[in-house]
């Protein structure tokens, strides 16, 4: 059906709009590169739970918003040769080289797509 990899970031709210351009950048990449699509929204009603949620899991702090991301692929044999392109481009690699986030803190995965309306 769809491969889809995922990731949950906090992102410094002072560097939101560095963050969002960068985003921009690396769309316009991973779509040049070979993924079929590219979502990177930022969280405006994620409440901290008592034990788990968003801000939780990635142990955002007061001055950080949450953003969640999904780049969708064919397939995850798709998705591994996007990838390894990506791994080896070096837009990617300045590009994330100056990202206003913790990647020590982000989480991510990729997720067979089971459902899609």
């Amino acid at each position: 059906m769809a491969y889809i990899e995922s990731y949950v970031l906090p992102v410094e709210t002072a560097r939101l709009a560095d963050y969002v351009r960068i985003a921009q950048e690396s769309a316009l990449i991973w779509r040049d590169l070979g993924a079929l699509s590219v979502i990177e929204a930022t969280a405006e009603n994620a409440p901290i739970g008592e034990l788990t949620s968003f801000p939780r899991a990635v142990l955002a702090k007061p001055d950080e918003t949450i953003v969640v991301a999904y780049v969708t692929f064919q397939d995850r044999a798709h998705r591994d040769e996007v990838m390894a392109k990506m791994e080896q481009d070096s837009r990617m690699l300045t590009l994330f080289s100056s990202a206003p986030v913790d990647g020590k803190r982000m989480i991510w995965g990729g997720f067979d797509v089971v459902v899609s309306a």
